[in-house]
């Protein structure tokens, strides 16, 4: 396959005895990519990649049960649990401004706002743990960076050039 694939979601289980399957959504927008009439690619750990196409979808507890076309029992699907499941880079959902992909972020280089300096070094993890993201900023020498994606600290993201410039906040680096 030459297109860059993005994952999306974990098929975790079965759910009855009727083909369906509970999905972990990795996806923002798991009502989009688990609607109705879309298509998934299913990886699993060893066989080849296949298309699915979902039949319908709910969701129940965390989790997405999902009934995919032409899977009607148990047995269809059991050997499948664990797979991921992923859509083509190009069914993007269109972001607002200033929101960004994980993908877009990592391996961006970071600069501080202060001219003439070299980058504090290259996003390696984005970390979710609450009310905003932080970037985990892996530096040339020397303990990883958190850096807090909030207003006051990131100034400007250039995912063509590969470049975020940030403010360091006092006792950001300490």
């Amino acid at each position: 396959m030459t297109e860059d694939l993005l994952t999306v979601g974990r098929l975790a289980n079965t759910h009855g005895i009727r083909g369906e399957v509970k999905i972990l959504s990795y996806s923002d927008f798991p009502e989009v990519r688990f609607a109705p009439g879309k298509k998934l690619l299913v990886v699993p750990e060893n066989g080849s990649a296949f298309d699915v196409i979902v039949e319908s979808t709910r969701e129940h507890k965390g989790m997405y049960i999902t009934k995919l076309k032409g899977y009607t029992n148990i047995n269809q699907v059991e050997k499948y649990k664990g797979s991921l499941l992923k859509v083509p880079s190009t069914d993007l959902v269109e972001l607002p401004d200033n929101e960004y992909y994980f993908h877009q972020i990592i391996g961006c280089a970071v600069y501080t706002d202060e001219p003439g300096t070299e980058p504090l070094g290259m996003i390696t993890e984005i970390l979710t743990p609450g009310a905003n993201h932080v970037w985990v900023v892996k530096p040339s020498k020397g303990a990883d960076i958190l850096i807090p994606v909030i207003d006051e600290v990131v100034l400007d993201v250039d995912v063509q050039a590969r470049r975020v410039t940030i403010h360091l906040m006092e006792g950001l680096l300490s």
